[in-house]
């Protein structure tokens, strides 16, 4: 969009003028960027994204002084000038004081800030909050609580993404299951124990079907549980194995050609994704024993198979899992995360199930995570609605129902 316009609505009013805050972390990105999306789809409002290399020293300068950009890089970076804003859409810590410097610069004009996910800095700075319930915020008119992170998946995307990439797997036989793997997370932790129990798991299910498997790793999968999967991999697949400069994702296309999901536990944004394509989708759970993420560990500890030399000494992954789980139990718990909520809340609602355990018979319900996200940015602009922009998110889920 021409830096000076606003677009407009069919109301006649004007469009405002959008920033999406891009930062490190590619679930943050994906969910900002399904927000915006979301708002252009569905309101016709244009946006402009704004991308950020981040100094090493950010934490502290960010911590010390506030709204500032001291920890920003400025070559790599884009430029912020006027015409400032009228909303900005953020994820992630990093880009919070980057917010507020530009809050702070165009003085005498509302800048409404909408932030996806938790925030650090105090809650009452924000507008607007899409979260979701692993973070455990309070009840606020200014917080939308969504059952799942936001998601891009749309039927003209999955049906544009099968035509393209269709053909490259006619070979593979059906049904296709798509793996999808990330990696650590908090207290868990994708290690060569894990890789080797999901080509396991993977391969056993994908030939019990007489099928196939389309595997893609994330920017966070770890090489060594990589080389543990391909090793004990055993049935036809394809794998894409993810680079930051790669010319072609097949990704979506995984999501719209594969008759069932397996997505490792840690990602709350690829679950999200798998379950907004109303497949089945199975939860890996990357842990064992008392280091599993499903609560009926005992269950966990009886399913585990004996995977001789596959975990050897103590790892440094597991001293940062524990470490994870005393700050758990430290307050404030919106500094923190719990994961296994989101789990129970996509198996009580039937979106998912444990890999191992069976689906139920009937179709997923529909994800209305996005429309309720607009619905309370929008709100943003409405005057009285303005002061409670999460019940008009809320009011989107109760028409649904």
């Amino acid at each position: 969009m021409p830096a000076g316009r606003h677009h407009e609505l069919h109301s006649g009013a004007a469009a405002p003028r959008i920033w999406l805050m891009t930062g490190y972390r590619a679930g943050d990105n994906s969910q900002v960027l399904a927000l915006a999306e979301g708002l252009q789809a569905r309101l016709g409002w244009p946006f402009e994204i704004k991308r950020f290399r981040y100094r090493r020293t950010e934490l502290a300068s960010n911590l010390l002084l506030g709204p500032n950009l001291v920890g920003v890089i400025k070559e790599g970076s884009s430029h912020l000038a006027p015409p400032w804003p009228d909303l900005i859409l953020t994820a992630g810590r990093r880009n919070e004081p980057i917010c507020r410097w530009i809050q702070r610069q165009a003085a005498g004009q509302r800048v409404r800030l909408v932030h996806v996910g938790r925030t650090w800095a105090a809650i009452e700075r924000f507008d607007l909050i899409v979260t979701t319930p692993q973070y455990r915020l309070p009840q606020r008119p200014n917080i939308l609580h969504n059952e799942t992170p936001l998601h891009r998946i749309q039927d003209d995307r999955l049906a544009a993404e099968a035509a393209a990439w269709g053909p490259r797997f006619a070979h593979l036989p059906a049904p296709r299951i798509a793996v999808i793997m990330g990696g650590n997370s908090g207290p868990y932790t994708f290690d060569p124990a894990a890789g080797t129990r999901l080509a396991q798991q993977a391969s056993a299910f994908a030939k019990a079907r007489g099928g196939s498997l389309l595997v893609t790793t994330s920017a966070r999968t770890p090489p060594d549980a990589l080389a543990a999967f391909e090793r004990a991999l055993d049935a036809p697949a394809h794998l894409y194995r993810w680079t930051v400069d790669a010319q072609e994702n097949p990704y979506f296309a995984y999501m719209a050609l594969a008759d069932e999901l397996i997505v490792t536990g840690d990602s709350m944004s690829m679950l999200a994704e798998a379950c907004a394509t109303r497949k089945p989708v199975h939860i890996f759970d990357l842990g064992e024993g008392k280091y599993a993420m499903r609560t009926d560990r005992r269950e966990a500890v009886a399913q585990r198979p004996q995977l001789k030399g596959a975990r050897k000494g103590w790892q440094r992954d597991y001293l940062r899992a524990f470490i994870f789980r005393m700050a758990m139990k430290i307050p404030p718990k919106r500094m923190t995360r719990d994961i296994r909520i989101v789990h129970r809340k996509l198996i009580d609602t039937g979106r998912a199930v444990w890999l191992g355990d069976p689906f139920p018979a009937q179709t997923p319900p529909p994800l209305d995570s996005v429309e309720r996200a607009v619905a309370a940015v929008a709100a943003l602009f409405d005057g009285e609605a303005a002061q409670n922009p999460a019940a008009a998110g809320e009011a989107v889920g109760r028409k649904a129902g």
